[in-house]
């Protein structure tokens, strides 16, 4: 397994993170699966032997049960393995318990510590962007629970490119400790993320983690054309997540994910891990699995190698479309873009068929 820096941290995590999703399966994760404290600690015994060593969860995923299973997973080993946790979505009807206010960050790490079984957390993340608490508030209140011990790094998920930059900025601007990474939504399918979130993190030194590179079991290979989804699947099951853009495109993809598995003998997650990898600007990946076998296959994923036709040939097929001001930068001032950004410069200008 590789080891990267997360961001300007001198934290090095695995390139590949286990997400516990699947963890615990209740209060209203059923269809995400049913993993229990058995299972759950074999599961980190396979990622550990793989130098899968960081474990991501939060106290939205079942409610804290899943946090619970991860805790008794891990017992015993603490020093071995890195946690994270999030917060932030409401769980109760308190309107004091959601968001990134300072009163839902402090009593959240505290019920999230005694959940894990630990006094720490490796890295804590603020779930989602509350744009009603000021900014000020929730970086001094993550800062305190570094200066506290209670944390080592913090991170944000689900941000707007802004709404990072503005985070960082007033965090890094006032003395306050900025966050290390954010955790995004970016799959073959769903590159939303390239037209600021990814280029906003590496200007800014912030590592884009990525989850669900999967789409939330869009990309399981059980989905497909004229496929009937089981029922056992995130998909099957009547999981709300996430919005498709286009369907006839989603079909497309795995169209194009299942034409490179056969030329690995591998599976559609397995070239949809390695994709996303390989891709620009992409720092850690959280993989999750349902059961053993399904862990075991998207560990292996990490030693495919895709030629560079292979990886062409799933970036053409979703290319996000040039909106503005990416088209008029392509067209006017590519050689102007930062290096995060070249990349996906270059992808809109071929889109327009501009010769370089």
């Amino acid at each position: 397994m590789e080891y990267i820096y997360l961001g300007n941290s001198g934290l090095r995590v695995p390139k590949y993170i286990l997400g516990t999703v699947p963890f615990s399966g209740t209060n209203g994760f059923e269809a995400a699966g049913d993993i229990k404290e058995d299972q759950a600690r074999r599961m980190v015994d396979l990622s550990l032997e793989a130098g899968i060593n960081m474990f991501d969860t939060a106290n939205l995923y079942s409610k804290g049960d899943a946090e619970r299973v991860l805790g008794a997973a891990i017992k015993g080993r603490r020093e071995d393995v890195l946690l994270t946790s999030k917060t932030g979505f409401p769980l109760s009807d308190n309107p004091n318990l959601r968001g990134a206010s300072r009163n839902n960050i402090l009593t959240s790490i505290d019920q999230t510590l005694e959940r894990l079984g630990t006094d720490y957390l490796d890295l804590y993340f603020t779930h989602l962007w509350d744009g009603q608490t000021p900014v000020e508030e929730t970086v001094e209140a993550m800062t305190s629970l570094v200066k506290a011990g209670k944390i080592r790094h913090w991170g944000v998920s689900n941000y707007s490119g802004w709404a990072l930059a503005r985070t960082y900025t007033v965090a890094e601007q006032n003395g306050f400790i900025p966050p290390v990474t954010q955790q995004i939504y970016y799959s073959p399918e769903a590159r939303e993320a390239e037209y600021e979130l990814l280029p906003a993190g590496a200007e800014l030194g912030v590592s884009s983690m990525i989850w669900s590179a999967l789409g939330e079991g869009l990309l399981n290979g059980k989905v497909g054309r004229n496929k009937q989804t089981p029922e056992n699947t995130r998909q099957g099951g009547g999981w709300p997540e996430p919005w498709v853009q286009d369907q006839e495109r989603l079909y497309q993809v795995i169209d194009a994910l299942e034409e490179v598995a056969a030329n690995h003998n591998a599976s559609v997650p397995q070239i949809a891990y390695a994709w996303v990898r390989d891709r620009p600007n992409v720092g850690p990946i959280v993989i999750a699995a349902r059961n053993e076998e399904q862990l075991k296959e998207n560990i292996a994923s990490f030693d495919i190698q895709l030629s560079q036709e292979e990886q062409d040939r799933i970036e053409t097929v979703a290319r996000p479309v040039p909106i503005y001001p990416n088209w008029h930068r392509a067209m006017n001032s590519l050689e102007l873009g930062s290096p995060s950004e070249i990349t996906y410069l270059k992808g809109y200008k071929q889109t327009m068929g501009i010769d370089e």
